[in-house]
């Protein structure tokens, strides 16, 4: 089907596809700021519905909301050795303030383990005070060279959970709970299937003991890192000194843990639903499932026909579905049409004179769902009884595709080098090989292929036969998933 006037189809220009459906979307605008988007009403009414299914599930695991500054010391940065050297380079740093030179400079937050675990050090003295497990909704600024809307820009929304735990399986059983929180999401609000596994240690957290991911697949068959989870171990405790008195009285360093997924979902989402008329977005993340459009050509019948429409638009909110109203009238209906296409509203409803006299509404789900039904003409009853179910069978559908697309696009029991490049250069996707564990075979792999190790995936996607033969030669010690990556 040919793209939308202005859209460039996917199949000629991948990248060029996704920045004008974002654009043209409304979903995020360029800023002034290098680096930096404005994310419009429409794409930011996505991550509102994002923040709430989230913070529900946040919730419903015992967490609480808090929040810590966004100017953090240079000297707590510097205290975690690796951590610092991870984010050195993104760092923006603030050096005057007041029109004077500080007398120490303060790095715009990257991430807030430091400040965070600083003052649970003050907060804690005993087990009796534990466990911490606070979230908090932030920006946070990573100054990046090379920058794309919603997937990686200079500044970003995210929320970022820090736990404090008595022991060391406390706090792996957070960082595994979370990791399971942040799928659940993606599978049934995003439609956003992602495998989860542990990252190796050349692709974990600045800081961390272990790294644990969502690994997604776009439709350009290249993976998303979609949220991420980790074990931090006693790294930050012992920087910040934060200690607590056991149950037996002795003195003991904290056990922490970092979680979190950011804006760059509202991209994934783009990426992975996406056609060449515009933005899909899922029923459950939409902030409106529903468009209706009133359709008139003289006075009488726009009174007649709004006034339908507007009664129509009550009893779709009485039935819990979000609902907006189209009415402008320096826009013709095909206009209408094509904008919201464009930003992916679940449903159009399009009612017009004729309607009105047959007692029926016109209903266009933004997909088809496999049964060649494009225009539905329904008894208004019908349509306003069967919306939310038809919502729910919208939201199914996009998951049961996602999920086929990245089963279509794995390749297990590749073994050698050459597979995998060929695969690399040709389709792309998720390639399952054997590996020894060797950092020196990964960093070979990724020089010859531009692809990395996306995780070492949990025990239910992995291959039924575990492979044999390491990727880059001899015994495999382990399976592990290739793909170039966002």
């Amino acid at each position: 089907m040919a793209g939308d006037k202005g859209i460039t189809p996917r199949r000629d220009d991948f990248a060029a596809w996704y920045n004008e459906v974002v654009l043209k979307g409304e979903l995020a605008d360029y800023s002034p700021v290098r680096g930096s988007m404005v994310i419009r009403p429409w794409g930011y009414g996505i991550w509102e519905n994002m923040q709430r299914a989230l913070d529900d599930l946040f919730k419903e695991t015992g967490h609480e909301n808090a929040y810590f500054p966004l100017l953090i010391p240079m000297s707590f940065i510097e205290k975690e050795a690796e951590h610092v050297e991870g984010f050195k380079p993104e760092l923006a740093v603030v050096t005057h303030a007041g029109g004077k030179e500080l007398e120490e400079p303060l790095v715009v937050r990257p991430t807030s383990e430091t400040i965070i675990y600083s003052m649970y050090a003050k907060w804690v003295q005993s087990y009796r005070d534990l466990p911490i497990l606070l979230n908090q909704w932030a920006n946070v600024m990573r100054w990046e060279l090379r920058t794309r809307l919603f997937l990686r820009t200079a500044e970003f929304l995210w929320q970022e959970g820090h736990t404090a735990h008595a022991t060391a399986e406390e706090a792996e059983e957070e960082t595994r709970r979370m990791l399971q929180v942040y799928r659940r999401f993606m599978e049934d609000w995003i439609a956003m299937p992602p495998l989860t596994g542990l990252k190796t240690e050349s692709e974990k957290f600045a800081g961390a003991v272990r790294s644990y991911s969502c690994e997604a697949l776009m439709q350009d068959n290249r993976a998303l890192q979609a949220g991420t989870s980790h074990f931090l171990g006693q790294n930050f405790a012992r920087q910040f000194d934060f200690t607590f008195q056991t149950e037996d009285g002795r003195e003991e360093y904290a056990w922490n843990t970092s979680w979190g997924v950011s804006t760059r979902l509202v991209g994934g989402m783009v990426l992975t639903h996406g056609d060449d008329q515009g933005v899909v977005v899922p029923p459950r993340l939409a902030p409106a499932q529903v468009v209706v459009v009133p359709i008139w050509r003289s006075d009488d019948d726009a009174v007649r026909v709004r006034e339908k429409a507007h009664e129509l638009m009550s009893r779709l909110r009485e039935r819990g579905v979000r609902v907006r109203m189209d009415e402008r009238d320096h826009l013709s209906p095909g206009a209408k049409f094509y904008e919201w296409e464009r930003k992916g509203v679940p449903f159009r409803m399009e009612l017009g004179p004729k309607d009105l006299e047959k007692g029926q509404v016109v209903l266009v789900p933004r997909v088809e769902m496999g049964d060649g039904e494009r225009k539905i003409f329904l008894p208004e009853e019908e349509a306003v009884a069967t919306l939310p179910e038809r919502l729910d069978r919208l939201q199914d559908f996009l998951l049961e595709a996602a999920i086929r697309r990245r089963e279509e696009n794995s390749y297990r029991s590749v073994d050698t080098m050459e597979e995998l490049a060929q695969i690399m250069e040709g389709p792309g996707g998720l390639v399952y090989t054997g590996w020894s564990g060797d950092p020196e075979v990964e960093e070979r792999v990724k020089e010859e292929t531009k692809a990395t190790i996306r995780c070492i995936p949990d025990p239910e996607f992995q291959s039924e036969v575990a492979p044999e033969r390491c990727i880059g030669g001899g015994k495999a010690e382990m399976e592990v998933v290739w793909a170039r990556a966002y």
